[in-house]
């Protein structure tokens, strides 16, 4: 079995291949070997996985030798007969050509799970399409016990951070609807090849919780209301869901007033329940 977190197996294979690396799909290959055991790791109470980009099968192996059914979706036709023979010892691991915000995820699990009580998806994502993905995942709302990501530290940070705090942002709103996410340790710059300029955080997003959205009386306007607040996050929450929502600010000053949170604060100074607050008073259900 090839050693793929080996920097020399990675160039051997990459030169023997004719690979050249894409800057639009934002790849970079693991060559750190403590990092992939320990995100296979973070899926250890599932027994299907599905990876996400999965390179040149470096972190796919760590899948397999732990659960019972890996299916691995790489967009890059040129890794496909690479991955094949990387993971050939592997009957459990399946590689599938394709782009996942294209694919039904729920049409996958249906498709290749069948024999897998609990899942989860495992990912090294490229930072450009990070929340895209995320997002994708997530409002599939598939059967799944958890999420495990290789994203930018500075992404990580603020996906995991807490509404009403500074780093937080729509998309910290958006993921604590879903789920409890958190980050688990970070991977430095220096353990990619090539190597990009910024360092990486690994995060887990456990789906099991849902505790928070109960608390919502109806999503789309819940996240109406997170868009508009963060869409101007400068200026204050009278401005900012006036125009985002197109409501006068009389209208919004008196919701306000009801949820006790002061006009003039700002989207990240709001809490979760603030917000889901604001959304049940703004619109009448």
């Amino acid at each position: 079995m090839k050693n793929l977190s080996n920097i020399n197996t990675v160039k051997s294979i990459v030169k023997n291949n004719n690979f050249k690396f894409s800057k639009g799909l934002g790849q970079n290959f693991i060559v750190a070997p403590e990092v992939c055991p320990k995100m296979a790791e973070a899926c250890n109470l599932s027994e299907g996985i599905i990876e996400i980009g999965p390179g040149i099968g470096t972190l796919t192996l760590e899948l397999a030798k732990r659960f019972k059914k890996v299916v691995a979706i790489e967009i890059d036709k040129r890794l496909i007969p690479i991955l094949n023979e990387n993971l050939s010892e592997f009957k459990n691991a399946e590689v599938i050509q394709g782009d996942i915000l294209k694919i039904n995820i729920k049409d996958l699990i249906a498709s290749n799970f069948s024999e897998c009580k609990k899942i989860s998806i495992c990912a090294n994502l490229p930072y450009y399409i990070t929340s895209e993905v995320i997002m994708h995942i997530l409002e599939s709302e598939v059967d799944i016990n958890s999420i495990v990501l290789m994203i930018q530290k500075e992404a990580a940070e603020r996906i995991c951070a807490l509404p009403g705090t500074r780093k937080s942002g729509a998309i910290s709103l958006a993921v604590r609807y879903f789920g409890i996410p958190e980050i688990l340790f970070d991977v430095k710059r220096e353990c990619f090849v090539p190597a990009p300029k910024v360092d990486s955080s690994v995060i887990k997003i456990d789906l099991n919780d849902k505790s928070s959205r109960h608390k919502i009386k109806n999503k789309r306007s819940f996240f109406k209301v997170v868009r508009a607040a963060y869409s101007q996050r400068r200026k204050n929450l009278l401005n900012s869901l006036s125009r985002g929502l197109g409501i006068s600010k009389e209208e919004i000053l008196d919701v306000l007033m009801k949820a006790n949170i002061n006009s003039c604060s700002r989207a990240e100074n709001l809490t979760f329940d603030d917000f889901a607050k604001l959304s049940n008073l703004l619109f009448e259900f």
